[in-house]
């Protein structure tokens, strides 16, 4: 026995494989082989597909590899660097995803990678069919859209689209979210694996989908892109990945090999030339284990399925129905939540209407109760005044007997007065007769005075003295007269002062009464209006009562029967909505911008050419001729 032992290495090691959406961390025995690691994390994740996927790594000198299943790990050249992680990738891309994809895992993996590569820009998308893709995306990632939940900018935010996309077009990051948002709303009721499975539909039609490029050389030692892709090889230029130049399909290729840097393809057909290309060092490994691949998978999907995919298509299927029958009760549960939560709402806005009635009611209750006290108060002010203006008017009435009274009394004064002047007038006239005669009676006096002037000079003294005393006892009449009526002057002025007192007095009188009856009015009227607004305090009632409102597997049946038909239609639609998208974004284009791929894009859609026209178009000659123009190129 040996003194020393060797120390024993470590039983296991540390792996650490990620996919697209999550992490995982392993430990693995020293011995396990890449099939142990690939099982292990297809059980983890629930991945029954296997064929579609593999681990992808960076070898130790910087190339990329992916993880043989035969071989033990520690011996496939891997980085022993623990940040080196495995990725879980799609290795092989299935023609047609709507049929060969079984699991939901499966399909969501792909769509995962499939997405990134196109914001990547790895594979090409025309600006139209980006933005349908990213509504795809949303509705996968969100679910429906809900106009009361989406705030403007939350899709902004989001990496939905190419960078080469958006530099193209004169657009705001708000009229792409807009543009997106139309076709996000168009996708409501659509599950997230019905979202993944219509991105992935569109996404398998674009020229780049699916296809590994290699730089290779022909003969003439011209630089070209091998591209293997699960329909065959193809051959581009090296400045358009998007158009081949040729194809040669699977079911034409008979072996593969390669000696360094030249490979060797053989066809079925004997008679036709080999067909040889040189890649660069380090990656003809990748090509042949691409191509081994890829045409397995190719003639595995033209024979019979398994008893292994048989089952799970027949699980799927029921899975499938299941989750459409449940899908269409939750459909029906929230077809009738809505209704609910309408019914709801309308109820909610109903009460919050009779609310406001009822505030309003309220409200005129109240200023009706004003109304009618300050009408109290008015007609309480108003007796006030009426019972003031009576006793005023009493006054008057008490005043204007007293004026009556004074005007009778006026009006027998005014007789005596009458009389009293009518004996003056009399006795006046009666003077005035008598001063005329003794007038007259001066004047023949005077005359004979003045004849007899010279005669009786003499006695002229007691002339002057008798006509002295004459005019002196003539003037005493006069003044007796006018001193017997003292007061005629002043009558009728009193007369009309009492007159006056009278009308003024009347006036008062009929102003008092007036005002009475405009007093008595008002509170009538007062009183009118607290009477009306009482009928204002009634309120209306009213009672509300809801309206009351499984489909059979039947019924899924003939759903399932109508999807073709239904998704023939719906692609017709589809094309329209793309064209129309791209007449729309052919204006905003940013001119002067080169962009060889976009340039081979329009150039193939102006001669009506897409991916699969372009293949059936190349095939058209025989293989001899296609090796023969790929020789020239």
């Amino acid at each position: 026995m040996p003194p020393f032992r060797r120390k024993k290495a470590s039983k296991s090691f540390p792996v650490k494989v990620c996919t697209l959406d999550a992490e995982l961390e392993f430990n693995l025995e020293w011995r396990a082989t890449g099939r142990d690691l690939f099982d292990l994390v297809c059980r983890t994740i629930g991945l029954r597909e296997t064929w579609f996927f593999g681990l992808q790594f960076e070898d130790t000198k910087h190339f990329i590899s992916w993880l043989k299943l035969d071989k033990r790990v520690q011996d496939q050249c891997v980085s022993q660097m623990p940040s080196t992680p495995f990725m879980l990738l799609c290795k092989l891309y299935p023609e047609d995803v709507a049929e060969e994809l079984i699991q939901e895992v499966t399909q969501h993996l792909l769509f995962l990678q499939v997405k990134q590569a196109i914001l990547s820009m790895d594979i090409y998308c025309p600006p139209e069919a980006s933005v349908l893709l990213a509504s795809y995306a949303v509705q996968a990632k969100y679910g429906d859209y809900d106009e009361s939940a989406y705030k403007p900018g939350m899709l902004a935010s989001e990496d939905l689209l190419p960078q080469r996309v958006i530099d193209q077009y004169q657009m705001t990051p708000e009229m792409w979210e807009d543009r997106i948002k139309i076709w996000y709303a168009d996708h409501k009721g659509m599950s997230r694996d019905e979202a993944e499975m219509e991105y992935l539909k569109i996404a398998q039609d674009l020229d780049m989908y699916g296809v590994n490029y290699f730089a290779i050389n022909n003969k003439k030692e011209t630089d070209l892109y091998l591209g293997v892709t699960a329909l065959g090889l193809n051959i581009y230029e090296k400045d358009n990945k998007l158009t081949p130049k040729t194809t040669f399909p699977w079911s034409e290729i008979k072996h593969i090999s390669f000696d360094d840097k030249k490979f060797v393809i053989k066809f079925v057909d004997k008679s036709v030339t080999n067909f040889i290309f040189f890649s660069p060092k380090g990656m003809n490994k990748l090509i042949l284990d691409l191509c081994i691949g890829n045409h397995d998978l190719y003639m595995r999907r033209r024979k019979p399925d398994t008893m292994e995919v048989q089952q799970m298509k027949a699980q799927a299927k029921e899975e499938k129905q299941r989750r459409q029958i449940e899908r269409n009760k939750l459909a029906r549960e929230k077809q009738l939540r809505e209704a609910a939560e309408r019914e709801r709402t309308a109820m909610e806005q109903r009460l919050l209407q009779y609310q406001e009635e009822i505030r309003l009611a309220n409200e005129a209750l109240r200023r009706s109760e004003e109304t009618a006290e300050l009408l109290a108060e008015k007609g309480r002010v108003a007796e006030e005044e009426a019972s003031l203006l009576a006793q005023k008017a009493a006054d008057v009435e008490r005043e204007n007997a007293r004026l009556r009274l004074s005007a009778i009394k006026t009006e027998e004064e005014k007789v005596h007065l009458e009389r009293k002047t009518r004996e003056a007038e009399f006795l006046t006239a009666r003077l005035v007769e008598e001063s005329e005669k003794r007038a007259a009676e001066a004047e023949r006096l005077k005359a004979e005075l003045l004849a007899a002037r010279v005669a009786e000079k003499q006695a002229k003294e007691k002339l002057i003295n008798f006509l002295s005393s004459s005019s002196t006892g003539s003037l005493p009449p006069c003044s007796t007269t006018t001193s017997l009526f003292p007061s005629t002057c002043s009558l009728p002025a009193e007369l009309g002062e009492s007159r006056v007192d009278v009308d003024v007095g009347v006036t008062g009188v009929g102003v008092g009464v007036g005002d009475s009856c405009g007093l008595s009015a008002v509170s009538v009227c007062g009183s009118g209006v607290v009477h009306n607004g009482a009928p204002e305090t009634e309120l209306n009632s009213y009672q509300l009562v809801p309206d009351d409102s499984d489909p059979h597997i039947h019924r899924l049946s003939l759903e399932i029967e109508k999807e073709r038909v239904e998704y023939l239609a719906k692609s017709q639609h589809l094309q329209r909505q793309l064209e129309s998208l791209r007449c729309e974004f052919s204006v905003l284009r940013v001119e002067g911008t080169p962009d060889r791929l976009r340039d081979a894009h329009d150039a193939a859609a102006r001669h009506g050419d897409d991916k699969y026209a372009t293949l059936r178009r190349l095939r058209q000659g025989s293989a001899n001729t296609r090796v023969a123009f790929y020789e020239q190129l």
